[in-house]
Protein backbone atom coordinates (compact mmCIF):
# COMPACT_ATOMS: atom_id res chain seq x y z
CA UNK A 1 0.00 0.00 0.00
CA UNK A 2 1.81 3.34 -0.51
CA UNK A 3 1.95 5.76 1.76
CA UNK A 4 -0.37 8.38 0.40
CA UNK A 5 -3.49 5.64 0.71
CA UNK A 6 -1.65 4.79 4.60
CA UNK A 7 -1.78 8.76 5.63
CA UNK A 8 -5.64 9.34 3.96
CA UNK A 9 -6.35 5.61 6.41
CA UNK A 10 -5.00 7.14 9.43
CA UNK A 11 -7.81 10.13 8.88
CA UNK A 12 -10.48 7.92 8.72
CA UNK A 13 -9.12 5.73 12.00
CA UNK A 14 -9.14 8.94 13.45
CA UNK A 15 -12.67 9.96 12.68
CA UNK A 16 -13.57 6.76 14.30
CA UNK A 17 -11.56 7.24 17.28
CA UNK A 18 -13.16 10.54 17.84
CA UNK A 19 -9.93 12.36 17.59
CA UNK A 20 -10.86 14.48 14.60
CA UNK A 21 -13.04 17.31 13.88
CA UNK A 22 -14.04 18.47 10.72
CA UNK A 23 -15.45 22.17 8.88
CA UNK A 24 -14.18 25.44 9.00
CA UNK A 25 -15.48 27.05 11.87
CA UNK A 26 -15.35 23.82 14.37
CA UNK A 27 -11.46 23.26 13.19
CA UNK A 28 -11.30 27.09 13.84
CA UNK A 29 -12.21 27.38 17.34
CA UNK A 30 -10.44 24.34 18.00
CA UNK A 31 -7.44 25.88 17.07
CA UNK A 32 -8.33 29.14 19.51
CA UNK A 33 -9.04 26.54 21.97
CA UNK A 34 -5.43 24.99 21.35
CA UNK A 35 -7.17 21.38 21.03
CA UNK A 36 -6.29 20.83 17.41
CA UNK A 37 -2.71 19.71 17.00
CA UNK A 38 -2.51 19.50 13.02
CA UNK A 39 -4.73 20.76 10.34
CA UNK A 40 -5.18 18.96 7.38
CA UNK A 41 -6.89 21.63 4.51
CA UNK A 42 -7.60 20.46 0.97
CA UNK A 43 -5.50 21.51 -1.95
CA UNK A 44 -8.65 22.68 -3.67
CA UNK A 45 -10.41 24.42 -1.19
CA UNK A 46 -11.53 28.09 -1.95
CA UNK A 47 -8.35 31.13 -1.17
CA UNK A 48 -10.24 32.81 1.13
CA UNK A 49 -10.77 29.91 3.24
CA UNK A 50 -6.87 28.93 2.72
CA UNK A 51 -5.91 32.39 3.74
CA UNK A 52 -7.96 32.19 6.81
CA UNK A 53 -7.10 29.26 8.20
CA UNK A 54 -3.54 29.69 7.43
CA UNK A 55 -3.88 32.51 9.53
CA UNK A 56 -5.19 31.23 12.55
CA UNK A 57 -2.87 28.30 12.27
CA UNK A 58 0.54 30.43 12.22
CA UNK A 59 -1.12 32.49 15.24
CA UNK A 60 -1.40 29.47 17.11
CA UNK A 61 1.88 27.35 16.06
CA UNK A 62 -0.05 24.49 14.32
CA UNK A 63 0.79 23.32 11.20
CA UNK A 64 -1.50 23.29 8.13
CA UNK A 65 -1.01 20.26 5.32
CA UNK A 66 -2.42 20.60 2.42
CA UNK A 67 -1.48 17.61 -0.11
CA UNK A 68 -4.82 16.31 -0.23
CA UNK A 69 -8.03 17.25 -2.38
CA UNK A 70 -11.04 17.78 -0.91
CA UNK A 71 -12.54 14.39 -2.64
CA UNK A 72 -9.33 12.05 -1.06
CA UNK A 73 -9.98 13.76 2.14
CA UNK A 74 -14.14 13.20 1.93
CA UNK A 75 -13.61 9.41 0.90
CA UNK A 76 -11.34 8.78 3.69
CA UNK A 77 -13.68 10.36 6.26
CA UNK A 78 -17.01 9.11 4.66
CA UNK A 79 -17.91 13.12 4.71
CA UNK A 80 -17.78 15.90 2.60
CA UNK A 81 -15.21 17.93 3.95
CA UNK A 82 -12.08 20.07 2.89
CA UNK A 83 -10.96 21.04 6.25
CA UNK A 84 -10.12 18.60 9.21
CA UNK A 85 -8.01 19.23 12.07
CA UNK A 86 -6.36 15.93 14.21
CA UNK A 87 -6.73 16.39 18.01
CA UNK A 88 -4.80 13.75 19.03
CA UNK A 89 -0.82 13.84 19.31
CA UNK A 90 -0.42 10.19 17.98
CA UNK A 91 -2.29 10.27 15.22
CA UNK A 92 -0.22 13.73 14.15
CA UNK A 93 2.71 12.13 14.71
CA UNK A 94 1.85 8.80 12.64
CA UNK A 95 0.68 11.11 9.81
CA UNK A 96 3.93 13.55 9.56
CA UNK A 97 5.66 10.16 9.39
CA UNK A 98 3.76 9.42 6.22
CA UNK A 99 3.86 12.38 4.89
CA UNK A 100 7.49 12.20 5.05
CA UNK A 101 8.36 9.37 3.54
CA UNK A 102 6.16 10.67 0.70
CA UNK A 103 2.72 10.96 -0.21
Amino acid sequence: MQNRQKALNLLGLAERAGKLVSGLEIVSVGLKAKKVKIVILANDSHADTSEKLTRIAKQNDVTVISEFSSSEISHAIGKNRKVLGITDTGFCKALIQKINEGV
